[in-house]
């Protein structure tokens, strides 16, 4: 795949956010609302276009977790560009459900790719464990956990798993598709007076459910009923635990994307397609 922009197309670059409750994730489905398909067809609107612009995104998210720094491209014919460009950003959110909301659209750099030229994504997992539930402004977003937890016991078990491992037993295998990643930072931190915790999960990219099962695997640590040493064994077992509970998505929101300076975009994007293997283990 090339990050050629095919002659007499421009890229450009997108930079949104939206409340992922009423979407079935972001790709898009026949029959089904998602982030994707919203904008792609508030786009062919708005431009008066009689084909859809597929959008790339920097990461898929599932149905129910939000972004609020979410990251996608679209490369649109030159002349498209040229009469739309400074009125687009306008018209997209008078044409949009207030749930999406595009804040940022300018022309991208060379070689940019929203997903192969990131090098990380950053997403906040938040969850509350107060007796009497979760603030009714706050459901939305903060899942309720109905037993105390230790943040102390959460973060000595998250320091065991940072570093680049095998995932495969906190996601959902896709054929042909590597479980290897970088996970940069995980950790909780509680705020007071509200008593909401937050898990900063970063990482240079996530497979399927991989963030939820990790604070599935924590939340199990923090209130008592796992060791902190368990979500370490279970990822050095390299096969899903059936005790490992991939947590509801609205305590989710993809909170950054970042990228490499302009002239390393086009390099970071090669690097991000290769095939991944962990230091020191055979081809076969």
């Amino acid at each position: 795949m090339s990050d050629e922009v095919e002659p007499g197309f421009v890229r450009v670059r997108l930079d949104l956010a939206y409340d992922g409750k009423d979407f079935s994730g972001w790709a898009k489905q026949t029959s089904r609302r998602t982030v994707q398909g919203e904008i792609e067809d508030a786009l062919r609107t708005v431009t008066r276009s009689s084909r859809t612009y597929d959008l790339t995104v920097a990461g898929r998210t599932d149905a129910g977790v939000h972004a609020r720094g979410q990251v996608a491209h679209v490369d649109l014919p030159e002349e498209v560009w040229a009469e739309h460009a400074d009125k687009l950003l306008r018209r997209l959110a008078g044409r949009m459900a207030p749930d999406v909301r595009i804040w940022r659209i300018a022309e991208a750099p060379a070689g940019f790719n929203a997903r192969f030229s990131a090098l990380w994504r950053r997403y906040a997992y938040r969850v509350a464990d107060r007796p009497g539930g979760v603030d009714p402004l706050l459901r939305g977003h903060v899942l309720w956990h109905d037993r105390s937890l230790d943040v102390d016991a959460m973060n000595e078990a998250a320091a065991r798993i940072v570093g680049e491992h095998d995932f495969a037993a906190y996601c959902r295998k896709r054929e042909g598709a590597t479980t290897i990643r970088t996970l940069q930072k995980l950790s909780w931190v509680r705020e007071e007076p509200s008593g909401i915790m937050t898990a900063t999960v970063q990482a240079d990219a996530f497979c399927h459910n991989m963030v939820r099962a990790l604070i599935g695997a924590a939340l199990f640590v923090g209130d008592g009923r796992r060791p902190a040493e368990w979500p370490a064994q279970v990822l050095a077992a390299r096969v899903r635990d059936p005790g490992v509970h991939v947590v509801r998505p609205h305590g989710l929101t993809l909170e950054e994307v970042s990228y490499p300076a302009d002239e390393l975009l086009a390099a970071r994007s090669k690097e991000a397609r290769n095939v991944r293997s962990l230091p020191g283990a055979g081809c076969c």
